[in-house]
This record gives structure tokens, C-alpha cells and sequence, in this order.
């Protein structure tokens, strides 16, 4: 048997911490990475702003299979890339014209945009079919390996948001992101869901502006800048992303309802846990809201899907409601039981942490995650044990 010594990986820093974050560290040696997301959110942007930052360092080919060469140059000039001598570019959708461009540079970073462009003379299949799209995707997975180089492929994705072709093209790469985003906000969203050399659901946010990207070093007062907490049927919402505690307004709308069903929408979160959280509130606190309708929109484009959402939603609805506004500078998280209950999350510490910075006063947490030492600043903490003690508390 041969023996092997296990040894960290090394890593290159991006430039851009946002990303750097999502990566779980930077850009790992030898490693795959595949990036999806809508037509036109900004990752042909953000991979071109990313890869002028690492060409200072290292050599880079960018390849593109959907644009010429001019069309890259004009987005550029757009960002203010002015080029450096590591950064190359070539237009190109024959796989071996590519490996022949690889082996001739020998770049250490090299982006592939898109892998549905790519084609291989092994398969008589045309480009962007199953066959050809997983067939490129493990001879470039098998080059990062064999020569020690990063490979950044973009995908194209399905209406359903998932990234087009066969699903074993996720499983070949080390790590898939998703580039996300409402196409009338400026946020956009970079999410991890695999991660071989780092942590998954790590999220980093960026600003769409007319000079590209620009990262968003403080996303919780960004979220809640246009808070009002003089209207009924919002509520402020600890969530954590990762390793990352975000702040984020939670708003519901309700109303009584002509015709049935009823309507429930909600947007930023899973629909099926909206019914059942009303479900939740008519037989435990008695509220009738089986004739209203119930609309719930997590602010800022975000998609929140942990539990700790409840609290939140439920505080909101009832708000509406009630029309009545909840206390003033009040955030909360917490996960609610079928019966009533409100149960503990993870990271309660560092959710917190991030409210009082913002100078939020009032904290309601589940009574599991009640902090050993009273915060400073005089910040309340309320730990609540089932949600008639909430209701109690916040409509008192």
C-alpha cells in the first residue's frame, strides 16, 4: 500500500472577500468549480472583475463560448478593466483547440463560459446536449487534477433555477454556487450548496452598479434600510446564513379574503411552512384566518430557508392582523413546535451579537438560547417558552 500524507490546501485569495467567503477560504489548487445562475444576474461580471484581480498574481485564460472577443473587451471597458498581461482571452467551444490553449499558456485559473457551449470530437452529439455536456465537464475536471489548475465553469440554468444539463455534472465539480437575485434590486446573492474544501450555504451579497459588482460589507443595514417600524404586519427576523448572522424585515399582509379558498402566497420562503404556521396560530391562540388572505414577503430578494423563520412570520401575520405595530426596536428568531412550542436554534450567540450592533433593545429568543451574560447597552432579552407568551408580550 502507498502511503500518503494529507496536506492542507492551498489557497488563492480572489480579492473579492464576498466571494472568498462563499469559497470557504479562496480559490482552491486543483479544484473545479461550477457557477449557475438566471441569464443576465451578473456572473459573466463577476468572474471577469475576479479574474483582472487575480491576473496581478497569476495567469488566467479566460475562455468564451457565447461571446467574441469584442463583446468581452466592451464589458471591460464597462468595469474599468484595463487588462494585464495574465489575463488572456479566447473564444473558443472545441475542446481540444482548449487543451491545446492551456497547454501552450499554462495558466494557473482558467473559466470556461459557459460549459453548454463546450464540445468534444469524442461524441458526435452537438454542444449543449447530456452527453456533451457531461462528457466536457469530466475531461476538464480530470485536467484541473492532473496539471494542479483552477477551473471555473459557468452553467446555464432551468426555469426551476437548477443548473441545466445532467445532474452528474454537480456531482463531478468540488464546489456549485448559485448566483441569485430579483432582476428589478440591485442585491445579488452568490450561495454555496457544495463545497468539497469548505463550508456549504455560506452566503455573500453584492451590489449591482453601473461600474459592476461592488461588495456589501454590511448586508443586515442594508436590508433594513428602508424599515419603518410604525406600520403593522412587519417584524425584523435574525437569520443565519452560514457562519454569517443577517438581519432581515419580514413583512405580511393580511386581509379578508372574497372567495375560497382563501389565498396564501408567500415569497422568500417555503409556502407549505407558511400553511402550516397559520395552521399553528388558529388552534393555539385562537385567531380565525381560515377566510383571510395572507400574503408574506421576506424583504430584499433574500430566501430564508431555516426554521428559525417562525417567529417572525407568525409575529407579522398577527400584526397585520391585529393592525397593530409590533415594539419598537424588536427582532426575534425561533422555531415553533406543532404544538406551540418554541424550540431552540443553532448559533443563538452570534444572532444576538449581530442585532445589538445593529441597536436593536428587545430580543426575543427561544428560552434554550437564553445568553449566560445580559448583553450590554441595556438590550432586553425575552425567552420565550410557547407563543401565547409572545402574543402576550408583543400585543399586550
Amino acid at each position: 500500500m502507498t502511503h500518503i500524507e494529507a496536506q492542507d490546501i492551498s489557497r488563492q485569495k480572489t480579492g473579492i472577500a464576498e466571494l472568498d467567503r462563499v469559497l470557504g477560504g479562496g480559490l482552491a489548487l486543483g479544484s473545479v468549480i461550477l457557477l449557475g445562475g438566471d441569464p443576465g444576474i451578473g456572473k459573466s461580471t463577476l468572474i471577469l472583475q475576479t479574474m483582472d484581480k487575480l491576473s496581478s498574481t497569476q495567469k488566467v485564460l479566460y475562455i468564451t463560448g457565447e461571446e467574441s472577443i469584442q463583446q468581452v473587451a466592451l464589458r471591460a471597458n464597462r468595469l474599468l478593466i484595463t487588462g494585464q498581461e495574465n489575463l488572456r482571452l479566447m473564444a473558443e467551444i472545441g475542446l481540444t483547440h482548449i487543451i491545446q490553449a492551456i497547454d501552450q499558456e499554462k495558466p494557473q485559473v482558467v473559466v470556461i463560459d459557459s460549459i453548454q457551449t463546450m464540445y468534444t470530437d469524442l461524441l458526435q452529439s452537438a454542444p449543449g446536449s447530456v452527453a456533451q455536456v457531461r462528457e466536457c465537464a469530466s475531461i476538464l475536471t480530470r485536467l484541473a487534477k492532473q496539471r494542479h489548475i483552477t477551473i471555473i465553469m459557468i452553467g446555464h440554468v432551468t426555469k426551476d433555477g437548477n443548473i441545466a444539463g445532467p445532474r452528474v455534472l454537480e456531482h463531478i465539480v468540488d464546489a456549485v454556487l448559485y448566483f441569485e437575485g430579483e432582476q428589478h434590486s440591485n442585491f445579488r446573492m452568490i450561495r454555496s450548496v457544495k463545497n468539497r474544501f469548505g463550508a456549504v450555504n455560506e452566503l455573500g451579497i453584492f451590489a449591482m452598479t453601473d461600474k459592476g459588482l461592488k461588495e456589501v460589507n454590511n448586508p443586515s443595514a442594508l436590508f433594513l434600510s428602508s424599515y419603518r417600524n410604525s406600520v403593522p404586519g412587519s417584524s425584523i427576523l435574525i437569520t443565519q446564513e452560514g457562519t454569517r448572522p443577517l438581519l432581515v424585515e419580514v413583512q405580511a399582509l393580511v386581509d379578508q379574503s372574497h372567495i375560497m379558498p382563501p389565498k396564501r402566497l408567500a415569497v422568500g420562503m417555503d409556502g407549505y411552512r407558511l400553511s402550516m404556521l397559520i395552521a399553528i396560530v388558529q388552534r393555539h391562540l385562537g385567531i380565525s384566518l381560515y377566510d383571510q388572505d395572507i400574503f408574506l414577503n421576506v424583504v430584499g430578494g433574500i430566501k430564508i430557508a431555516e426554521p428559525a423563520v417562525d417567529l417572525a412570520v407568525i409575529l407579522a401575520i398577527i400584526s397585520s392582523f391585529k393592525n397593530k405595530i409590533l415594539p419598537e426596536k424588536l427582532a426575534v428568531f425561533g422555531e415553533i413546535g406543532l404544538s406551540g412550542e418554541i424550540r431552540a436554534v443553532q448559533k443563538g450567540q452570534e444572532r444576538i451579537k449581530e442585532a445589538v450592533k445593529l441597536g436593536f433593545e428587545k430580543i426575543i429568543v427561544p428560552k434554550a438560547n437564553t445568553p449566560k451574560e445580559k448583553p450590554a447597552n441595556n438590550v432586553e432579552i425575552i425567552a420565550a417558552v410557547d407563543l401565547a407568551n409572545v402574543i402576550s408580550y408583543c400585543f399586550n
